[in-house]
C-alpha cells in the first residue's frame, strides 16, 4: 500500500490564518474555535509571514507575561517557517518534525499556494514508526561514520 502524502493526511483543508497585526488574544481564540494548534500569519498580499503555535503562545507570550490583547502576532510568531510540498510522504514529514523539534509544517504547493498545515496528529502510528526507524538508522550511520 502506498504511503499517504501530507496533503492526503490533513483532515481540514481550511487554512486557519490571521493578519500580522492581529492580537495574540485573537489568535488564541481563533485556534480554540478551530480546534487547532497553530495559525498561519498571512499579510494582505497573501504571503505567509510566519506561524504562531501553542508553543509560541506558552514560551513567547505567557512565560514573558506579555499582554495578549496588545501584543501583535507578528512579534511572537515563528517567522518564515519550514514548509513542505503536498506530495511529501507522511513519514518524511514526521522525520522532519522529530529531527527539528517542530510540531507543525505548513503545506505549500510548488506554485506557492498555501494548502494547510501538517501536524504530528495527522500521522498514523505506522507512519510514525517508519519515521522513527529511519531516524534511528540515520543516527547509527552517523555514529559509524564518526
Amino acid at each position: 500500500m502506498a504511503e499517504r502524502t501530507v496533503f492526503q493526511s490533513i483532515p481540514h483543508r481550511h487554512v486557519v490564518s490571521l493578519a500580522p497585526q492581529a492580537s495574540v488574544l485573537e489568535a488564541a481564540r481563533v485556534m480554540t474555535k478551530a480546534n487547532c494548534g497553530s495559525v498561519l500569519v498571512i499579510d494582505s498580499t497573501g504571503v505567509m509571514q510566519g506561524i504562531l503555535t501553542e508553543r509560541d503562545l506558552m514560551t513567547r507570550v505567557l512565560a514573558r507575561a506579555l499582554d495578549a490583547e496588545k501584543t501583535p502576532v507578528s512579534e511572537v510568531m515563528t517567522p518564515k517557517p519550514l514548509c513542505v510540498v503536498p506530495e511529501m510522504a507522511v513519514s518524511d514529514a514526521v522525520l522532519i518534525l522529530l529531527e527539528r523539534g517542530f510540531r507543525h509544517l505548513p503545506i505549500v504547493s510548488s506554485a506557492g499556494k498555501i494548502l494547510g498545515v501538517f501536524s504530528i496528529r495527522d500521522a498514523l502510528p505506522r507512519e510514525i514508526d517508519s519515521a522513527v526507524s529511519l531516524a534511528e538508522f540515520r543516527d547509527s550511520v552517523n555514529d559509524a561514520l564518526g
